[in-house]
């Protein structure tokens, strides 16, 4: 069973950058899509960002498109998802997934 260790989450200000990361253990990743979410309070978990492993194909939802990069390194099992000018609709609890698995996610918060 894969396992999905997020971390990075933090308090940031508007404007600031934070880089979260997932590392994954347990499974090889050639093939599969790792897939960032978000579940801000009160309202429902939505998809972030996606990359695909072996090739790097990258899909954002419009919420991050021009600000946030998804990537990944191959040789950690890790993708990262680098969020730039953070703004405090960003809030959230930040999840990495994996086909059906879920990591713990981290919590970001963004101060106005």
């Amino acid at each position: 069973q894969v396992q999905l260790v997020e971390s990075g989450g933090g308090l940031a200000q508007a404007g600031e950058s934070l880089t979260l990361s997932c590392a994954a253990s347990g499974r090889t990743l050639s093939g599969y899509v790792m897939r960032w979410f978000r579940q801000a309070p009160g309202k429902e978990r939505e998809f972030v960002a996606s990359i695909t492993w072996t090739l790097g194909n990258t899909f954002y939802a419009d919420s991050a498109k021009g600000r946030f990069t998804i990537s990944r390194d191959r040789a950690k099992n890790t993708v990262y998802l680098q969020m730039n000018a953070l703004k405090p609709e960003d809030t959230a609890v930040y999840y990495c997934k994996l086909q059906n698995d879920w990591g713990q996610g981290t919590q970001v918060t963004v101060s106005s």
